[in-house]
């Protein structure tokens, strides 16, 4: 219950003064979010859309509405707050409760009320399943598998099932999880998710059907629910009209955070909660909408208008409190571009003359360059390191910058998957060169030998004895006899390692059969083969701009990582360090400067995501993201060249890349007018010459024409 103001103040006066204070320093428009609905009762309040655009406040706003509720009498027994973590919900409830302690002039030692019903969808869909068990035909002790618990079950189930024993590869436990989960939480059949998703596992459509089905079995005879259950089991429940009655009117008020992140199974949970919307407020921002891949759709926001049988109101937050002016117009000209959109337009009262810069680079070695130039140019200006940020689309688009931001010893901390050098098909292939250049290295050779097929630990260790005590590691290999289910493989392997021994065999010629051996392993290995092999290009693409293999190697050997999580500890030997990450991790985070990464087609958007309308679309809200995190300097970088790998006559080449599509010829005034960069020395420019400059403008003024 709300706290009786007469405990902590002599009159009430004082806490009203205080209450106007409070929310009169809201902006217009987020006064009218938080004020919406007045005292009208919960049942008469229209449902409210609040589009937050970036660095509007989002969070603050909400927080106050829940707040305004509570002092205006709404019962917080009775309000149902939905985040998409834990973090946020802890947070949330902390500012609401700082808020109304601040309107209540509350002594700090006073208990604020708190939200019960605070939480993530699965964590109140947990406590929900609890209550309603009964009625539902769950056992009131049913128990919660985590994800590795439901990658093992699915792998038992796999193996029972004979799917292990095929001729062809069927997919991984993992891979098999992972296309039952998108088939529940976007609601798609499983023919459609295949198609779109996993087409490499169409042909298994049978096969995957049936192993879902014994799945879900599985999981009802031992009474255990997994994280997508918890959503399934909610949305399922709530289509009994006298459940999802009763479930509704337990809550006066239902509040959702983040909702461009929702996937249609929250949309429906949330529309047979509230069927005409009385009390339902979501905030979020279309154009951050950049989350697919784990089944979230940009159509539940666009749509929230007339999800329910009352139309909903909405109030669009446009005055940014984080970047500058000249960021915010760019930012503003890229998303005025999207196909559907609820319009807003980011203003902010910053002023600045800095433009963001569209930085056109030679190509990927002087794009790392450069960058690294920059970031120590700012730090000596009073930037600190871990106020900058280079961000980027996919996580190996950072191997360059990595390996010369080591070169130069200045720390970083990755987020968005492992450091490009600490992938474990990146080990792999490194722990092949490592033996070929070192046959006394046991750690390297252990890894190596236990690739090949059918050969493990006792044999790789009876293997490198025999290297050892060998004046020719590599005729020891061919002579060595492995198991005889290994004899093909191990001879494969044998002739190349004896190549990559060879006097003759000229670097990177070594890298390069040392990869052609892997790649098929590589298959056999993992599922999302295809992507991994983009990162063995990408190694071999490096190697070229090494002298020799010694010299590769020994440049490449940094410390052993820290930690290789998302959301990894910085190094503790560095206080300062700048910060790489992928777009998608980046989301809700700000530096004062940013650098983005690779800003052509191919990359942004990537060629893996422009198979239709939707996709293009996302890419675009992915580039506006990544420019929005900027507070004062934004860089956009543009190489002018990328090394490739081709199966055609032309073989692996360099080709000439063409800038993102989403930065248009009518865009081009908002970014600084110095565009032709060459690579810099201690931050200062170094200008192109004249004859250069003129054959780089002739041709980026043909690639303007692209549209």
């Amino acid at each position: 219950m709300l706290p009786d103001p007469a405990a902590a103040l002599d009159t009430a006066a004082p806490a009203a003064d205080a209450r106007h204070a409070l929310f009169a320093k809201l902006n217009e428009q987020q006064r009218a979010a938080v004020e919406h609905g007045g005292t009208l009762p919960p049942a008469r309040h229209d449902p409210l859309l609040i589009v937050a655009g970036a660095g509007s406040g989002k969070t603050s706003t909400l927080a106050h509405r829940v707040a305004r509720l509570v002092l205006d009498g709404a019962d917080p027994q009775r309000i149902l707050l939905l985040t998409f973590s834990r973090r946020a919900a802890a947070d949330m409830g902390r500012r609401v409760g700082q808020v109304i302690g601040q309107a209540l002039q509350l002594p700090p030692s006073a208990q604020p009320p708190q939200l019960p019903w605070s939480g993530t969808f699965h964590a109140i869909g947990a406590r929900l399943l609890r209550d309603y068990a009964a009625q539902i035909g769950l056992e009131k002790n049913f128990t919660i598998q985590d994800r590795g618990d439901s990658e093992d079950l699915m792998g038992l189930l796999r193996h029972e099932m004979g799917l292990t024993a095929t001729d062809k590869r069927f997919p991984l436990k993992a891979t098999c999880l992972a296309i039952y989960s998108r088939a529940v939480n976007t609601r798609e059949n499983l023919g459609t998710v295949l198609h779109t998703q996993f087409p490499w596992c169409r042909e298994w459509e049978a096969q995957l059907a049936e192993l879902f089905s014994a799945y879900v079995d599985a999981k009802e005879r031992q009474h255990v629910l997994d994280y997508d259950d918890l959503l399934l089991f909610w949305a399922d429940m709530l289509s009994d009209a006298e459940l999802a009655r009763h479930a509704g009117e337990r809550f006066d008020h239902v509040l959702v955070d983040e909702y461009q992140d929702t996937n249609r199974l929250q949309a429906e949970i949330l529309k047979r909660m509230k069927p005409d919307g009385a009390g339902v407020t979501a905030v979020g921002d279309d154009a951050q909408s950049i989350y697919s891949f784990r089944g979230a759709t940009v159509r539940n926001i666009l749509d929230f208008p007339a999800l329910f049988s009352r139309p909903a109101r909405i109030v669009t937050l446009e005055r940014n409190y984080r970047s500058t002016q000249p960021i915010l117009a760019a930012s503003n000209a890229v998303i005025a571009e999207a196909p559907e959109r609820h319009h807003k337009n980011l203003w902010s009262d910053r002023a600045s003359s800095q433009k963001p810069q569209l930085v056109l680079i030679p190509d990927e070695v002087e794009q790392a360059r450069w960058i690294a130039n920059r970031v120590l140019a700012h730090r000596e200006q009073g930037l600190t390191l871990k106020s900058q940020a280079v961000l980027f689309r996919t996580a190996t688009h950072s191997a360059a910058l990595e390996l010369e931001l080591a070169r130069r010893n200045i720390p970083f901390l990755k987020f968005g998957g492992l450091k490009f050098l600490e992938s474990t098909h990146i080990k792999d292939l490194l722990s092949l060169l490592r033996l070929a250049h070192n046959p006394n290295g046991r750690m390297a050779g252990f890894r190596a030998l236990q690739l090949i097929a059918g050969i493990g630990p006792t044999t790789a260790r009876k293997a490198l004895d025999l290297m050892a005590a060998a004046d020719n590691p590599a005729a020891a290999l061919l002579n060595f006899a492995p198991p005889a289910n290994a004899a093909l493989e191990w001879q494969a392997f044998a002739d190349t390692y004896a190549l990559m021994r060879h006097a003759s065999t000229p670097w990177p010629d070594d890298l390069h059969a040392a990869r052609d051996w892997y790649l098929p392993q590589l298959e056999r290995k993992y599922d999302d083969a295809g992507a991994r092999s983009a990162d063995i290009e990408q190694l071999a693409a490096l190697a070229g701009g090494y002298a020799s293999r010694e010299k590769f190697l020994t440049e490449l050997t940094l410390d052993p990582p820290e930690a290789s999580s998302d959301y990894a500890e910085p190094p503790y030997r560095d206080e300062d360090y700048l910060t790489l990450s992928t777009i998608h991790s980046a989301k809700g985070q700000e530096w004062r400067s940013v650098h983005v990464l690779n800003v052509v087609d191919g990359c942004i958007p990537s060629d893996l995501a422009t198979g239709n309308e939707a996709e293009i679309a996302e890419e675009r809200r992915l580039l506006y993201v990544a420019m929005t995190r900027a507070k004062e300097y934004l860089h956009l970088v543009v190489p002018q060249r990328f090394y490739v790998t081709q199966q055609t006559p032309q073989g692996d080449r360099h080709v000439n890349a063409i800038r993102s599509r989403f930065i248009t010829p009518r865009m081009l005034p908002h970014f600084e007018d110095s565009l032709w960069l060459s690579a810099e020395t201690n931050g200062a420019r170094t200008p192109m010459p004249d004859s250069v400059r003129m054959l780089v403008r002739q041709r980026a003024r043909n690639a303007w024409k692209q549209d």
